[in-house]
This record gives structure tokens, sequence and C-alpha cells, in this order.
């Protein structure tokens, strides 16, 4: 069961494991996207169909006629990754095994939608990801298995994915074999350290220029590329939407939100604490320019101010 791009590697690889037979792929309905608003598939549905594995896209897990095609399909157990619903008991009790989930986190720490992009935000210098048990709770299952991973300094949010996707795929099918044949225990998650990682939303992304210089580029990487990180410059009709793609560590200071230059090397900003250089960005309906073809087009004399 899975939707999200972070399920494909562990869907991938239990598929070619001759060990497991994967029976069915559970995923969300077909959504909505782009400007037309035509339906699109999940990522998992989409490998499914590559794969050549039956789909099913229940609008919700409770429904009873679903459950009643899960209990048909008889699974020994069902694994869970970034699948973006809540399961009822009744399908968390239907395998003999139960069910599996891969979050992308070393929990307790960062249950919930995003723990990624908050493990990136606020600055942490590790994460991983962990092969938990699941009950009622969101996140709050036993542990069976977890393995460390460094948080690099340059990670964006989509670097740190595909490697957590990799890293839970491969933990997943070496921790199957052992829990079903009793020799790994579900142990309690400890009642310490828990934090959450809500789902992520497009205010996250705006700058707040009072924050800490080394604050604000976290949480750049972290929210790229999705919503970005963005601010606002006062213009007419209306306040001037840019996107930050990348910026790093200016040595000035000032009063946050100012510029304190603006030239060819990049856009230096004071923060609540430092300032930060922009190197890359984007006017809203633009393309994305580096500083000097940016300020070519665009003025941005010292002492202006972002919103």
């Amino acid at each position: 069961m899975g939707t999200a791009a972070l399920s494909c590697a562990s869907l991938t690889t239990l598929a070619r494991d001759p060990q497991f037979s994967v029976a069915a792929v559970v995923t969300q309905p077909d959504r909505p996207k782009g400007r037309d608003l035509k339906l699109q598939p999940s990522p998992v549905k989409r490998l499914a169909e590559q794969l050549e594995l039956p789909v099913l896209q229940p609008a919700r897990t409770r429904d009873g006629k679903f459950i009643a095609e899960l209990r048909a399909l008889q699974p020994g157990l069902i694994v869970v990754a970034a699948y973006g619903q809540i399961l009822p008991p009744a399908i968390l009790d239907l395998p003999s095994h139960g069910c599996l989930n891969v979050h992308a986190s070393l929990l307790p720490k960062y249950r919930g939608a995003a723990p990624i992009q908050w493990a990136i935000a606020n600055g942490d210098a590790e994460t991983g990801v962990t092969i938990m048990k699941m009950d009622a709770g969101l996140d709050t299952g036993p542990i069976l298995t977890q393995q460390r991973a460094p948080i690099l300094p340059e990670d964006d949010s989509a670097a740190l994915h595909d490697r957590l996707a990799k890293l839970g795929a491969e933990l997943l099918v070496q921790t199957i074999p052992g829990y079903v044949a009793g020799e790994i225990q579900p142990t309690p998650q400890p009642v310490e350290d828990v934090s959450l990682a809500p789902k992520i939303k497009k205010e996250d992304g705006r700058i707040d220029w009072n924050l800490p210089a080394e604050k604000i580029r976290n949480r750049l990487r972290a929210f790229t590329p999705w919503p970005g990180a963005y601010t606002f410059f006062k213009a007419e009709p209306r306040p001037l939407l840019l996107k930050i793609w990348k910026m790093q560590s200016a040595d000035k200071v000032g009063e946050p939100r100012t510029v304190l230059s603006a030239d060819k090397d990049g856009i230096v900003v004071a923060c609540g604490q430092n300032a930060l250089r922009i190197l890359e960005l984007q006017r809203e309906g633009g393309r994305r320019l580096t500083a000097e073809p940016f300020l070519a087009g665009f003025s941005l004399p010292a002492g202006a101010k972002f919103e």
C-alpha cells in the first residue's frame, strides 16, 4: 500500500525479490493535476502497471467492498509506505503477520507526513528509516528495525528522499524474513523524544527574515522542491513574489529583510542573525536565473527591503 514516490523503491524491491509474492498494490485514486486538471495516476500505480501487478484504488480504506477484496487476497503481510490514508482496525488485523510500515525517520522522532522535510528544516545532522508494526495510532507502533543515515550539508529534501527511499526498501526486505520467523520482535517506541512532522503547507516556504541565516537556509533546503522558499518585494499594483533557489552564508550584518548589496556575486540580505547571499532566484512568471542576469532586468538597490 503506497502512493507517493517514496514507496516506489519498496515496491520494486519486493516485486523483484523471489522471497516474496506481491498479491496486489493499493494506492490512492487518480487525482486531477496540471492546468487542464486531467486525472493522473500516482507514482505507485504507474510502477505497479509496469510490473503488471493488480491495482486497487479505494476512495476510503474503510469501504466494506474494498476490505472484502483485500480479505479475498488472503495476504500474509501488508507493507505500507507513504500511502496517505489511516488504516482501520479491520485492515490492520487482516493479515496473519499484521501490517508493516516504512517510515522515513528514526521513530519516535518525526511522526507524521513530512519527516524528511522537518529533519532538514530543524538542522538535524542525521535521520534514518524505521520499519515498524502498525497500530491504530499515527506512527506509534512498535519498532522492528532502524537504520541511521547522515543529512549532508547540501542535501535538499529531494536528495535525502531518494536516499531514504532506497535505504528503507533495503531494510524492509532484510527485516521481513526475520520478523515472520519470529526472530525479530517488535519493541515499543520510547516515550521520550517524541516529535511530530505535520504535512507541509505552501505557507511554510515563505521566508521569515527575522530568523537566523542558518535556519533560513535549512528551511530552503527542506522545502525544495516544494513549496520552495519564497519572499515578496514591494511593487505596484501588488507585491512581487520571488522564489529563492540557492543561497549561501554571507559575513555581513544589518537590519533583517534589508538588501545589503546586490551585484554579480549575489544579493546579500540581512537576517535575524548574520546574512545570506542569494545566488539563484526567480521572479513570478519568469525564469530561474543567477544573480547577475536577474539584476540586469530587475533593480534591487542596497537598502531595499523584502516583505
